[in-house]
């Protein structure tokens, strides 16, 4: 189940821990996940020159949070995950790598004389978006053509980068509602997302800001939940369609 369903504009604190989650999706987002990184690894991951060593980091802050977990198996040079599938470790390749251990979608940015710029990333489950388009770009760049985010939206997006604290975990959702049940679903600015007529599953994105303590660039992660709408209850269809979705 999604775990919130309504849009949700502004970020909340959670847990210092809780960055990372698993659910029962688990298994089958991962082989999809594989499949992607394999085949379609240009449209799934970039990486930055100056993007390395917050990429370098966030490998090692990862690898050592699933050690805590007793159903990943961590050994020298791989890891076995909660699923069976057992996934070298490259170091070479930090975000290639993380990309199939856990079922969030990693994005690095750093901070720069236009603000915060994307400078790495491993992005499966696109929700119509191509990574890119948006690779080297500030935070207003990475938003077009995100209607009214030029403005107060986008002073209020940057203050919360610029005060986001080492140790410190925000989060939101959001929610979209989607014909098929296809989780990566790339899109180029000006392709519009087809209007759904079916109405059959609801996509919701947990999305998360974290600060690396070392190199200060700042972690955004996507989580994403998809549940059949006719497993949602009236209530929370009504709330869909009262929200516009």
């Amino acid at each position: 189940m999604v775990p919130a369903l309504a849009r949700l504009p502004g970020m909340r604190p959670c847990g210092a821990e809780d960055w990372l989650r698993r659910d029962e999706a688990f298994a089958g987002q991962m082989a999809r996940r594989d499949w992607l990184i394999a085949t379609r690894q240009p449209l799934v991951h970039a990486l930055l020159p100056e993007g390395r060593a917050a990429a370098e980091e966030l490998y090692r802050r990862v690898l050592a949070r699933l050690a805590e977990d007793g159903d990943y198996e961590i050994g020298a040079d791989r890891v076995r995950r909660p699923d069976g599938v057992v996934v070298p470790l490259d170091p070479r390749w930090p975000l290639v790598t993380l990309g199939r251990l856990v079922q969030e979608d990693l994005c690095l940015l750093a901070e720069g004389p236009e603000g915060h710029v994307l400078t790495g990333a491993v992005l499966c489950f696109p929700a119509s978006w191509m990574l890119s388009q948006k690779m080297g770009r500030p935070l207003l760049g990475i938003h077009r053509p995100v209607t009214h985010y030029a403005g107060d939206l986008e002073r209020r997006v940057q203050r919360l980068f610029d005060g986001l604290r080492a140790g410190q975990v925000l989060e939101r959702y959001n929610a979209l509602v989607y014909d098929d049940a296809e989780l990566h679903q790339p899109r180029m600015e000006h392709e519009t997302r087809p209007r759904p007529q079916r109405r059959d599953y609801l996509r919701s994105e947990r999305q998360c800001l974290m600060r690396l303590p070392e190199t200060g660039a700042v972690l955004f992660s996507i989580h994403t939940y998809l549940v059949r709408m006719e497993s949602l209850s009236e209530a929370e269809r009504d709330g869909l369609e009262a929200a516009g979705l």
